[in-house]
């Protein structure tokens, strides 16, 4: 087996794929490189998926030899809207090897490992090459405008320099009163860190400070300045070259949301079908037994056409004047639809997907998936990924501070840290059989809202060399407010105190400098944004890999 400098490589950027939008039909070109320290070859084929079978095509031809590389070149059919694919290397000796998203093999391997392409892709432009921000709208930035508003009856009010209680009863009910103004007049601080696109966390009124549990979905939460005061953030970013994204859980409700009011023991109510009801509505399924979370029913025709479904829906007026977000993130993407033997899942992304085209065919959907999203990304409704396995967890695992004793929250890791070595794997392993325009905007995030800050189980001082690989990594980086910071935290709600304008916490004065400066790079460097990526070296304390365009290489070591 060649080092792993030396191994054949393939991708599905345009570097190896000549057709970055294929459609149905169509026969593209892809490329292999192949280094001359495998020995001599007898032939090279790709093996695909053709209508349920497998095809492999004639032997490809080497068309370049530059620097030991062999560079060879065949057709992909594009037969079917999904396509599997890899390739199969024979030597003169008699060995041979295959070549799939994960690697170079000796043996066979499960064809869920196959390289992918589809005709789905439906990533707009702006997207590519962009920096996110994530903002918790009550934590950001607390306007003037809010001392006027009255609080909720669910909230327990807290100054800005609060210290806030992170665990525990009465940790959802802290209120500290950012509003959406706020987040509006700090729309310089994030032109400095280099964002291009904002993601607010939910904005509807709710039972809660992380609005998770929302009571309705007809107007923004007045107590963050309602409808008007997102109509001007979404107007003055865009102003200001920021794209605007929503937060939105269709996975459940809050147990104080009107329509379930209207149901709860009332069975003839219209809004009965949009929950999972016992006879008489007297009991009800919910998200993992927590009563708060009534889990929608989305076999019901009505729901669908009062969230997703239609010009009416709220997907459709979002992206509408006068709000006129650019998209959404959608939370516990995986869950949505499923509940016990039903499985709309895909209907229902289907449909979101569709009404967001017929809205605004250039907005960007994101599912937010805590686990592998592998079976359900493949491009025919997300357009950009927030999963925690490709690389959140791996980071964390291989810079994580084994002298700690922190205790984690919601990012399922052991105590024990990893190599370089098993962090390429493990990568490699959750990202490969992407779909390449997925991978491209797969957000790499070290931390968010419901999570701990890395900063704090991380090796001292590892903060930068996370953030570097954050905007050297296929995919978006995913900054959480704070981080450009050097916040810490130990829980999701402790990730969750309010920004430090004026000295109220501790920070970290340089951290700005490194996120701004990487997103120059990043901005200068189109390799970085959509070229391939190929693996040079991995060992317990380093890796290295090369990011490659048509017209530039960008070698990245981390260490």
């Amino acid at each position: 087996m060649p080092e792993l400098d030396l191994q054949p490589h393939h991708d599905g950027s345009a570097l190896y794929v000549a057709n970055q939008r294929p459609k149905l039909g169509d026969k593209i070109k892809i490329r292999i490189r192949i280094h001359n320290s495998i020995g001599k070859l007898k032939q090279v084929l790709i093996r695909q998926s053709e209508s349920g079978q497998s095809t492999f095509s004639p032997a490809l031809k080497p068309l370049i030899h530059r620097h030991g590389w062999d560079w060879y070149e065949g057709i992909l059919a594009i037969p079917n809207p999904e396509v599997n694919y890899r390739f199969f290397l024979e030597g003169t000796s008699g060995d041979s090897f295959w070549l799939n998203a994960t690697g170079l093999h000796e043996l066979d391997q499960p064809d869920r490992d196959d390289f992918r392409i589809n005709v789905h892709n439906n990533v707009p432009k702006w997207a590519t090459g962009g920096v996110l921000y994530q903002v918790m709208p009550d934590r950001f930035s607390r306007s003037t405008k809010a001392d006027d508003r009255e609080m909720p009856a669910w909230a327990e009010p807290k100054t800005w320099n609060s210290a806030v209680k992170t665990r525990g009863s009465g940790v959802n009910e802290q209120f500290f009163g950012g509003d959406l103004k706020g987040i509006e007049d700090r729309l310089s601080h994030l032109k400095k860190v280099g964002v291009t696109i904002l993601q607010l966390t939910p904005f509807f009124p709710a039972g809660s400070s992380h609005r998770l549990d929302a009571t309705s979905f007809d107007q923004v939460d007045p107590v963050l300045g309602g409808n008007s005061a997102l109509a001007s953030l979404v107007s003055k970013a865009h102003e200001a070259g920021i794209k605007v994204i929503g937060d939105l859980n269709l996975n459940h409700s809050g147990e104080a949301h009107e329509w379930f009011a209207s149901a709860f023991k009332k069975p003839a109510a219209l809004e009965s079908e949009f929950y999972y009801f016992s006879e008489g509505n007297f009991s009800y399924e919910s998200v993992r037994a927590n009563e708060a979370q009534p889990k929608f029913n989305w076999g019901s025709g009505e729901i669908r056409k009062r969230l997703v479904e239609g010009k009416a829906s709220i997907i459709a007026k979002s992206l509408s004047a006068p709000f006129q977000l650019d998209g959404w993130m959608l939370a516990a993407a995986g869950a949505i639809g499923k509940n016990r033997i039903d499985d709309y899942n895909h209907q229902v992304l289907n449909l979101v997907r569709e009404t967001m085209n017929s809205s605004n065919p250039d907005s960007l959907l994101i599912g937010n998936f805590g686990t592998d999203s592998g079976a359900q990304t493949q491009g025919d409704n997300f357009s950009a990924i927030l999963s925690y396995a490709n690389f959140t967890r791996p980071t964390w695992s291989w810079l994580w501070n084994t002298k700690q004793n922190k205790e984690e929250a919601k990012i399922g890791l052991g105590r024990k840290a990893i190599s370089g070595d098993q962090f390429r794997q493990a990568h490699n392993c959750q990202s490969g059989t992407t779909p390449w325009h997925l991978r491209m905007h797969a957000l790499n995030a070290l931390d968010t809202y419901e999570t701990g800050r890395f900063k704090t189980f991380a090796i001292s001082g590892s903060q930068r060399v996370a953030a570097g690989l954050q905007f050297t990594f296929p995919g978006i980086p995913h900054v959480y407010a704070g981080d450009e910071l050097g916040l810490d935290a130990e829980t999701g709600e402790g990730s969750r105190t309010p920004m430090p304008w004026n000295g109220e916490r501790e920070t970290d004065p340089h951290m700005i400098e490194t996120y701004a400066k990487l997103s120059q790079i990043r901005k200068h460097h189109r390799a970085l944004a959509e070229g391939s990526m190929r693996w040079l070296y991995s060992s317990d304390e380093a890796i290295a890999f090369v990011r490659e365009s048509k017209t530039e290489s960008v070698l990245v070591i981390a260490s």
